[in-house]
């Protein structure tokens, strides 16, 4: 087990008080909240579904190295979608707890 997929357990746990649960996404383990995912784990970047125009979204975007995910590398990325790189671990549970609140969750 990796360093990033100890910490989206970590993630996971701190989260589960809220329904959240483990699963898979894009062929990479996920959080979900009632079947939706909010987050995944990509090699070792953590994705979150922030919402393309809201400040979390914006904030995410701003963190060195942070870009639009594309899970397939097509040049497609998906705009409501963030992806954190392994450098800003540190931030990974406060905006997967904030994709967790813009999905209702």
């Amino acid at each position: 087990m990796t360093d990033a997929d100890t910490l989206l357990e970590e993630i996971a746990a701190d989260l589960a008080p809220r329904g959240v649960t483990a699963g898979a996404m894009f062929g990479a383990r996920a959080l979900k909240s009632h079947g939706k995912a909010f987050a995944c784990l990509k090699g070792e970047v953590l994705a979150v579904k922030l919402g393309a125009g809201t400040p979390a979204h914006a904030e995410a975007l701003a963190l060195a190295g942070a870009e639009l995910f594309d899970p397939a590398g097509s040049g497609r990325p998906f705009r409501d979608w963030v992806a954190l790189p392994a450098d800003r671990a540190g931030h990974w549970g406060r905006y997967a707890e904030r994709a967790l609140d813009a999905l209702g969750g």
